[in-house]
């Protein structure tokens, strides 16, 4: 069994979670601290990568919730990726899927959304990689590595 972690990458008002290991009642608190922390920070937008996680209980379900309703509250919102497989069920069984905006790779969570075009914009360059003074949602996924 793989422990239970998870570590936030920031940029700008965004944050993406990459979690590994199980959410469930043991460690669900943990998921919902790490969201409020954030969200009490300022961060408004954030990717839960989920495809490091091997199982979710409903406590775990539940943390994921009611950090959808908070980011929501500060007009902040909470996306999943997810590979297929037994997680990707568990969302289309109960119904979150239409809860949740599931997406395949981080990448494609970041894709297209304005917050995120912003919030990496804002943090500039990588350091001769791009001329236009902004990098890219694939450059900034390759430097956290967020296959």
């Amino acid at each position: 069994m793989v422990p239970f972690h998870i570590e936030a990458i920031t940029a700008g008002d965004c944050a993406v979670l990459r979690m590994t290991g199980e959410i469930d009642v043991y460690t669900a608190p943990d998921l919902r601290q790490q969201v409020i922390h954030l969200v009490d920070n300022g961060t408004r937008h954030i990717i839960g990568d989920l495809r490091g996680v091997d199982f979710v209980d409903s406590t775990g379900l539940g943390a994921l919730v009611g950090s959808l309703k908070r980011l929501r509250r500060h007009q902040g919102s909470l996306k999943l990726v997810t590979s297929s497989g037994r997680i990707l069920e568990l969302f289309n069984i109960t119904g979150l899927s239409r809860a949740f905006v599931l997406h395949r790779s981080v990448l494609d969570a970041i894709s297209g959304d304005e917050h995120w075009q912003a919030a990496l914009a804002g943090e500039g360059p990588i350091t001769g990689e791009q001329s236009t003074g902004e990098q890219s949602a694939e450059e900034w996924c390759r430097r956290h590595e967020l296959p």
